[in-house]
């Protein structure tokens, strides 16, 4: 986690040995900012989601598989 003075906080995950990654910018109005990050040392990401605090917690119940709707 990274504070980001002014903004909100940073979350950094990585995944797998290809560098791919994930940021998560969670603001201070409770909006979150997914970047996601295709291969090892790229500055730029390939793809940007701004997310609303619902939407966040959908997701998050969908991957956490609490949610499902059939």
């Amino acid at each position: 986690m990274q504070e980001l003075p002014g903004v909100g906080k940073r979350y950094d995950l990585a995944f797998g040995q290809g560098g791919q990654r994930l940021s998560v910018v969670v603001r201070r109005d409770g909006t979150r900012d997914l970047y996601a990050f295709a291969e090892r040392g790229d500055d730029e990401p390939a793809a940007v989601i701004e997310l609303t605090e619902e939407q966040a917690r959908i997701l998050a119940a969908v991957l956490s598989a609490t949610f499902f709707d059939d």
